[in-house]
């Protein structure tokens, strides 16, 4: 879950954005003051902060060096609707910058931008103690490397997204190896051999008796 961190000092902004926040999954802290602000940002890590500008104490514009040095990126949303403010706030380091009157619904969307770019998020396969990582080409088991062969990792690829489906050998061969390949069978019954054997899956992967295989996942 994301902690977002809300400095405003008007109550019925911060607690529209704080209500909202949280039916949208995040974790809000709310400040009323700059200094308020800085407080939590030294005593909690928070992945966005949505700052206004004119607040008591210090303002938007001098907690931003606070924020890059906890490597928060910050959202102004603010009255002050001059390009000169605009200018400043961008060029200080703000990663976007909403005039106030604004729609919350946009400032999620921003809000949604910049925490996808900042913590992209990698898709995870997990089949009992085996995790296998699309976007990197690995595969763990027991937290340990399993060295895998390209058509045997496309393979389990392969099983893994669609567990306890049932694949004929002839499909297996179509969207693992392409239409393209004038293989036999044999050569699905040769590579889910190494699957079983390299990653201990005799009774994981069952063999369906005239038809194939398929993964059988609890």
């Amino acid at each position: 879950m994301y902690r977002i961190l809300v400095a405003e000092d008007d109550p019925s902004i911060a607690e529209l954005l704080e209500m909202n926040f949280g039916v949208a999954g995040y974790e809000c802290d709310v400040a009323a003051e700059g200094r308020q602000a800085l407080t939590k940002i030294r005593e909690r890590t928070y992945d966005l902060a949505v700052l206004d500008i004119m607040l008591p104490e210090l303002d938007g514009f001098d907690l931003m060096p606070y924020m890059k040095q906890a490597g928060i990126p910050v959202i102004y949303v603010s009255a002050k609707n001059q390009e000169a403010d605009r200018v400043k706030g961008l060029r200080l380091g703000a990663e976007d910058y909403l005039v106030k009157p604004f729609s919350v619904l946009e400032l999620l969307v921003r809000m949604e931008k910049i925490l996808e770019r900042r913590h992209p998020r990698q898709e995870v396969l997990e089949v009992g103690d085996v995790r296998i990582f699309p976007e990197e080409r690995r595969v763990l088991m027991k937290e340990k490397p399993v060295n895998l062969k390209p058509m045997e990792y496309a393979l389990l690829l392969m099983l893994a997204k669609h567990p306890n489906i049932v694949f004929s050998r002839e499909q297996l061969l179509r969207e693992v190896w392409g239409d393209e390949f004038f293989g036999e069978t044999r050569t699905v019954d040769n590579h889910i051999a190494v699957l079983r054997k390299k990653l201990v899956w005799a009774e994981r992967i069952v063999t369906v008796h005239r038809v194939g295989y398929k993964l059988v996942v609890d």
